[in-house]
C-alpha cells in the first residue's frame, strides 16, 4: 500500500492527520523563510551567477514566480519582523496573509496587526486592510485568465473591437472609476503580462488622468479606437528610444568620436559591445553559468577606470547592477563599497530603500572580476 494512500484512514484518523501534517507544513514553511532571509542577508545568490534573490529562487530552486515572489516578501518582511515567524510555524498566519500585511507592518503596530488578523482567510485579511488603511486606487493587478473566462474577468479584455484580436496584439481594457473593484492587494514586485493564448496576453492596470487623455488622444489621431494596436506602435517608438539612449542604437552613425578624459564610453563603443554581449550580464559562475539579467545594465571596465582601464571594445562589458556591485566588492571590500554607497546616497539626497528584488546598486562603478568570476 503506498504512503499516500488514505482510504484506510477512519474520518476522525484522516482529519487527525491532515490538522498534523498541516502543522507540520507551516513549520517547515517557518525554516524555510528563515532560511531564505539569510540567504537574501549574505547574497548568496550572486555567487552562483543570479542578479537577484527572485531570479536564484527561480532558477535555482525552481519555484514558480508567483511562489518565489510570496517566499521572498514574506522572508524579507519576517527578518524585519521575527514574530512572523513563529505566527507562521504555529498557523496563526499564512503566506498570503504576511503578503498582505507587509507594507502596513511597523514596529509599533506590529503586534496589534497580527492578533486582528489571526487565523483570518485571504479575504477576510483584505476587507480589514481596507478598512483600516482605505486606498484611494486600485493598484496594478494582474492575475491570469483561461481565455473562456475573459468576458467574465472584471476589467479584463472584455467586449473588445474585433480588429484587436490579432495575433500579437496586447489588449488592455480601463474600467471605469465607479466600476473598479473594491479590491486591495499587496503590490506584486514584479508585475508581469499573463499570456492567454499562443501569441496573445492580458494586461490589466490602473492610469491616471494624464495617461487616459493621451490614450484618448491618440485614438482620436490614429483615427481608431483599438488600443492593442495603439499600445504596439507606441512601444516601438519608446523602444527605439531607448535603445538610442541606452547603447547609442541608430541607422546613421555618426563621426567618431574620442573617448578622452574620464569615464565617457563613445557611443560605437557601446554599440559594439551591447551586440557582442547580446544585450545581457556576462559574469559566469565557476560552475559556468552565465547570468540571464537583460535589464538595469551597465557598460562597465574590465579593468578599473582607476588602474588604466579603457573604453574600447575590449575594455568595456556589459554587467547586472548586482554583479557589477559584486566585482566591486570583490575588489574593494564589502565595507569599503557599503561606505561608498552610503556617501553617495548622502550626496544624491536620497533615502536608503533596498530594491524589492535586489542586492542594492551602485550608479556608474567600473570593476575589476573577481578571481572566481569568469566571462
Amino acid at each position: 500500500m503506498s504512503q499516500y494512500t488514505r482510504s484506510h484512514l477512519s474520518d476522525s484518523s484522516l482529519l487527525s492527520g491532515l490538522t498534523s501534517h498541516l502543522s507540520s507544513e507551516r513549520g517547515a514553511l517557518a525554516d524555510v523563510l528563515a532560511d531564505l532571509a539569510e540567504v537574501d542577508t549574505r547574497k548568496l545568490y550572486v555567487r552562483a551567477a543570479y542578479s537577484s534573490m527572485y531570479a536564484w529562487c527561480v532558477g535555482e530552486l525552481h519555484m514558480s514566480e508567483d511562489s518565489a515572489c510570496k517566499r521572498i516578501r514574506a522572508a524579507r518582511t519576517a527578518r524585519e519582523f521575527p514574530t512572523i515567524f513563529t505566527a507562521v510555524a504555529e498557523t496563526r498566519m499564512h503566506l498570503s496573509g504576511v503578503v498582505l500585511l507587509a507594507p502596513h507592518l511597523t514596529r509599533e503596530n506590529v503586534t496589534e496587526l497580527l492578533t486582528a488578523t489571526a487565523h483570518k482567510s485571504k479575504l477576510e485579511i483584505e476587507q480589514f486592510l481596507a478598512q483600516r488603511f482605505p486606498q484611494p486606487d486600485l493598484p496594478t493587478r494582474l492575475h491570469a485568465v483561461s481565455p473562456s473566462s475573459t468576458a467574465s474577468a472584471p476589467g479584463l479584455l472584455a467586449d473588445l473591437p474585433a480588429e484587436s484580436s490579432a495575433p500579437g496584439r496586447i489588449n488592455l481594457t480601463i474600467p471605469e472609476p465607479a466600476s473598479a473593484p473594491a479590491r486591495i492587494e499587496a503590490p506584486l514586485p514584479r508585475p508581469r503580462v499573463t499570456p492567454l493564448a499562443p501569441e496573445r496576453f492580458a494586461l490589466q492596470t490602473t492610469i491616471g488622468q494624464r495617461a487616459t487623455d493621451n490614450l484618448r488622444r491618440a485614438q482620436e489621431l490614429r483615427g481608431h479606437r483599438d488600443i492593442g494596436r495603439i499600445l504596439d506602435e507606441a512601444l516601438e517608438l519608446y523602444v527605439r528610444h531607448l535603445e538610442k539612449r541606452r547603447f547609442a542604437a541608430t541607422d546613421q552613425p555618426g563621426r567618431r568620436r574620442s573617448s578622452g578624459k574620464g569615464r565617457y564610453v563613445p557611443a560605437e563603443v557601446k554599440r559594439a559591445v551591447w551586440g557582442r554581449d547580446r544585450g545581457q550580464c556576462t559574469f559566469v559562475s565557476d560552475t559556468g553559468r552565465r547570468c540571464s539579467e537583460r535589464s538595469r545594465l551597465e557598460f562597465d571596465h574590465v579593468t578599473e577606470f582607476a588602474r588604466g582601464g579603457q573604453a574600447t571594445i575590449g575594455g568595456i562589458r556589459l554587467r547586472c547592477r548586482a554583479h557589477n556591485q559584486y566585482g566591486a566588492e570583490c575588489t574593494y571590500g564589502t565595507e569599503f563599497m557599503r561606505h561608498k554607497r552610503e556617501a553617495h546616497r548622502a550626496t544624491a539626497g536620497s533615502p536608503v530603500r533596498p530594491s524589492a528584488f535586489s542586492a542594492g546598486t551602485i550608479s556608474h562603478v567600473t570593476v575589476a572580476p573577481c578571481a572566481s568570476a569568469r566571462r
